[in-house]
């Protein structure tokens, strides 16, 4: 969980996306989403998706229990946390409260 620290505590908002890889078309849309932020946001956020059955303490630890969730971290701090699919405009609105 070291490492987990690190990467959450910087400057800039952090966004993780935890996911399960599964073909559907919800799932495909969620990660267009994402790599739609991330192309937007440039190095303003960053974006790391998490599969969740590769980081089973993480998911336990953070209790994410619906997919999609996304939490957004700055400076080691959890500043919102949602679960469900969201669209490109939202979530980019939500990130800009924290840069």
């Amino acid at each position: 969980m070291s490492k987990f620290g690190e990467l959450i505590d910087v400057e800039i908002p952090v966004l993780l996306a935890f996911y399960t890889q599964t073909d559907n078309d919800k799932n495909i849309t969620q990660h267009q989403n994402l790599n739609d932020v991330a192309a937007t946001m440039g190095n303003k956020v960053k974006v790391i998706k998490i599969d969740i059955n590769k980081n089973k303490d993480l998911v336990e630890a953070l209790r994410v229990k619906t997919l999609p969730t996304l939490i957004i971290y700055k400076q080691g701090e959890m500043k919102w946390r949602q679960s469900g699919e969201q669209q490109t405009s939202a979530i980019i609105s939500k990130i800009e409260e924290y840069i």
